[in-house]
């Protein structure tokens, strides 16, 4: 446990001025070096087989995607890498179909979610960091995820009777998840009026609630969904990369879907 909490306060607080700091190229690069971690460790904890070079395909399409995205061509490299990405993993599949060494479907269906869906989803702080006050969207999912999770956390173990609502995590309760939302709305809150204060920026706090909520919803949902993962692998942790935390998928899970909806939330209710 203080393994965790002092990697947490070294890490966390250098992410968020990295986000805050960078401009949207070097910031991509940050992004391209998370999703290619993160795409690696999904194929390995699926126990994905090394047919053809499928792990390096995989996370040289993590790695490009949000590249794409700094340089403003962000839909024409993603489908550029897609179909690349796809000729990669299914030819040798046709190829090899009926034989000993045979790829299966699910495989390719992990590397596509790997190679493509997580770098896309995480791209999203690259478009948000390019927006006009890109230095304080960009921070919108990471606050959301991050606050989510600990509320949850402190809800649940102080607050939580109501255990077993799924056997995902059997262990989290009805008041932890209820608490991860409420946390997240409240910190979202506070973050606009931060903002509107020192930022000198009108901000419509109404919206950023509704940031909070819908954000937080979909930090639970992707925290279980990752869960979800390592069950039916049967592994504890994606990696050992962080200590105490686990691997880049462990501490990124939350923010894969966090930022798509937040990038969506900003493009059609700009908050400020």
């Amino acid at each position: 446990m203080a393994t965790r909490i002092i990697v947490g306060l070294a890490l966390g607080p250098a992410f968020l001025a990295a986000l805050y700091l960078l401009p949207p190229a070097a910031l991509a690069v940050v992004v391209a070096f998370i999703a290619g971690m993160a795409s690696f460790e999904l194929l390995r904890a699926t126990k994905v087989a090394h047919h053809n070079g499928m792990y390096i395909f995989t996370a040289i399409a993590a790695v490009l995607i949000p590249l794409g995205h700094a340089f403003g061509y962000g839909s024409w490299t993603a489908r550029a890498v897609a179909i690349l990405l796809m000729a990669a993993l299914f030819l040798p599949a046709l190829r090899r179909y009926g034989t000993q060494g045979e790829i299966r479907f699910e495989h390719i269906i992990v590397c596509l979610f790997g190679g493509i869906g997580i770098p896309l989803f995480l791209s999203a702080l690259v478009q948000l960091k390019r927006f006009d006050s890109g230095q304080f969207y960009v921070l919108l999912p990471v606050i959301c995820a991050f606050t989510t999770d600990i509320g949850a956390y402190f809800f649940g173990v102080f607050l939580g009777k109501h255990r077993g609502i799924t056997q995902v995590s059997p262990n989290k309760s009805l008041e932890g998840y209820a608490g991860g939302i409420l946390t997240g709305c409240l910190c979202m809150l506070l973050y606009g009026w931060l903002v509107g204060q020192f930022g000198g920026i009108e901000v419509k706090l109404p919206l950023m609630a509704l940031y909070g909520l819908l954000g937080s919803a979909v930090t639970e949902l992707g925290d279980l969904s990752f869960s979800l993962i390592k069950r039916q692998c049967a592994v504890k942790d994606y990696g050992t990369l962080l200590p105490g935390h686990g691997g880049m998928l462990d501490r990124f899970d939350s923010t894969i879907f966090a930022s798509p909806m937040l990038l969506l939330l900003v493009e059609i209710l700009p908050a400020f």
